[in-house]
């Protein structure tokens, strides 16, 4: 089940605060290990698989659009 529209805002304000906490130098090890214990916590390959093919293709039509 998706999150509410107000808990993807706070996600999202939660994360960068985070990534700026941690500095330039560790915000891809801090979304990394914060997407490993995700998936650990959601323990469903399937759905983690679906997650991370959404992500990319996010990031292909950004960057080709």
């Amino acid at each position: 089940m998706p999150l509410a529209t107000e808990d993807n805002e706070w996600l999202f304000d939660a994360m960068a605060h985070a990534v700026d906490a941690v500095g330039p130098d560790q915000a891809q090890l801090l979304l990394a290990k914060f997407a490993m214990l995700l998936a650990n916590e959601l323990a469903d390959r399937s759905a983690i698989e679906r997650a991370l093919n959404a992500a990319q293709l996010h990031l292909r039509v950004a960057k080709t659009g």
